[in-house]
C-alpha cells in the first residue's frame, strides 16, 4: 500500500489544473463510494473566520459529549491535521486506506475520472468520516462554496462567517460576486447563519430565493459584552456571563456569536448545555490565529492571508501595547494582494524579513521585497531576504 506522502504527491499531478471549480466529477466518485451522513452536518464558508468557527463548534460539541468529525484546510505542518475525529488528528493508516478507496472508485469500470488534489483529498477525508459513527460533522469550505468539493454533502446548517476580497480571479471582483459563491452552501428550509454584520445583498437574496432559515447577526441574534464578560441572545435562547473565547483577536466574539446561533438552530438534534458552551469557549485552541508564543521576545504567529485578515491582525497587534522594535517574517502565495496586505501592517513594523515558501504557487522572497519597496514606505524601516 502507498504511504500518505506518496498519495499526496500522486494527487498533485492527476488533473491538468490545480483548481477546477465544478462538482460533477467529485459527485460521481462520491456516489460510487456511497459516501453519506445520517448525523447533522454543519458547513462553514467565509473569507476569514472559518477555521476559528470550526474550532469553537468542535470544542463546544466535544464538551457536550458528542463524537465529532471536523474537516478543515489547509494544514499548518502535517496533512493529518485536516481531519480531527473527536478532537484527535486522523491516523495516517486510515487516510492511506481511504486514498486507496478513492483511487479504486475513480477508476471503476474503465471510466477513470480525473480529480484535483483538493477533490481527491476531500473525498478521502469524507470517506473516513463516513466509516466512523459520528454524532456531528463540521466541514470547512476550501474555496468559495457553491462549487467547492465539500458542497457535495447536504448540510443541515450553513454558516457564512465573513465576505471580503480574496481569490478574486476565481470568485469574482467584488463582495457581491464573492457573496454569491459563498451563499451556494445554503439549502432550502435549512438554517443559515450569517455572521458578517454587513453582508452583501447577494447573500441575503440567495437566502430568500432558496427559502433558507436565515439567522443574521444584529437581526436574529445579538452579541454584547464589556471588558470582563459577554452574552448572546436570539430566538428564545440566551447565554449571559460568558468568558471571552480563549482564541485571541477582535473578530473572535463575532465568530463565537455565529457558532452559538448555529447550535441554537440545531438544538433539537444537538442539545447543548450552557456549561458545554462556557467550557468549550474557554478551552478552544487553534494554532496560527493570533497565537502568542510564551517567552521573550514576544512571538505572534498568524495565518492572515488577505487584506481583510491583515487589517484584523494589525488591530490586534496595535492593541497589545508598545514594543520598542517589531520584526515581521512574511511569506505569501502569488495570487494574493500583497501590496494591500503590506500597506495595512507596514506602519507597525520596524524590520521586514521576506521568505520563500515551499510551493510553486508562492511568491519568492525577492518578489515580496519588490512589492514592499513599491509602497511609499517609511524611510526608517528596513528589509532583508530569508532564503
Amino acid at each position: 500500500m502507498k504511504k500518505l506522502a506518496d498519495w499526496l504527491a500522486y494527487c498533485e499531478h492527476l488533473h491538468p489544473v490545480a483548481i477546477d471549480m465544478t462538482l460533477e466529477r467529485v459527485q460521481t466518485v462520491a456516489r460510487r463510494m456511497q459516501i453519506s451522513f445520517s448525523c447533522p452536518v454543519i458547513t462553514v464558508s467565509g473569507t476569514n473566520g472559518k477555521g476559528s468557527t470550526c474550532a469553537m463548534l468542535e470544542a463546544i460539541l466535544l464538551q457536550a459529549g458528542y463524537q465529532t468529525g471536523v474537516y478543515t484546510s489547509p494544514h499548518l505542518v502535517h496533512f493529518e491535521e485536516r481531519l480531527r475525529l473527536s478532537g484527535n488528528p486522523v491516523s495516517t493508516t486510515e487516510l492511506e486506506a481511504a486514498f486507496a478507496r478513492v483511487e479504486r472508485a475513480r477508476c471503476q469500470n474503465d471510466d477513470t475520472i480525473s480529480l484535483t488534489y483538493f477533490e481527491f483529498t476531500t473525498l478521502a477525508i469524507l470517506d473516513v468520516m463516513h466509516q466512523h459513527k459520528l454524532d456531528v460533522v463540521v466541514l470547512e469550505v476550501g474555496l468559495g462554496g457553491r462549487l467547492d468539493a465539500v458542497n457535495i454533502v447536504e448540510p443541515d446548517c450553513a454558516i457564512i462567517t465573513s465576505v471580503d476580497l480574496d481569490h478574486t480571479a476565481l470568485l469574482g471582483p467584488d463582495r457581491e460576486a464573492i457573496g454569491f459563491e459563498k451563499a451556494g452552501i445554503m439549502r432550502t428550509g435549512k438554517p443559515v447563519v450569517v455572521s458578517d454584520p454587513l453582508p452583501p445583498q447577494s447573500v441575503l437574496d440567495r437566502a430568500l430565493e432558496v427559502e433558507a432559515d436565515l439567522w443574521r447577526v444584529g437581526v436574529d441574534f445579538n452579541v454584547s459584552g464589556d471588558k470582563q464578560q459577554w452574552g448572546w441572545a436570539g430566538r428564545g435562547r440566551r447565554y449571559s456571563g460568558l468568558a471571552y473565547p480563549s482564541l485571541r483577536g477582535a473578530n473572535q466574539l463575532v465568530n463565537a456569536g455565529g457558532v452559538l446561533a448555529a447550535l441554537t438552530a440545531l438544538r433539537e438534534r444537538l442539545p447543548i448545555t450552557a456549561q458545554a458552551v462556557r467550557v468549550g469557549l474557554l478551552v478552544v485552541d487553534l494554532p496560527g490565529r493570533f497565537q502568542i508564543v510564551p517567552g521573550q521576545p514576544t512571538l505572534v504567529l498568524d495565518v492572515a492571508h488577505n487584506p481583510h485578515a491583515v487589517a484584523a491582525l494589525t488591530a490586534n497587534l496595535d492593541a497589545m501595547g508598545f514594543f520598542p522594535t517589531t520584526h515581521a517574517v512574511f511569506g505569501a502565495m502569488a495570487d494574493k494582494d500583497v501590496v494591500a496586505m503590506l500597506g495595512r501592517i507596514n506602519p507597525l513594523v520596524d524590520k521586514w524579513y521576506f521568505t520563500d515558501l515551499p510551493t510553486p504557487r508562492a511568491s519568492s522572497a525577492a518578489q515580496l521585497q519588490q512589492q514592499w519597496q513599491a509602497l511609499d514606505s517609511r524611510k526608517d524601516v528596513s528589509a532583508q531576504l530569508c532564503l
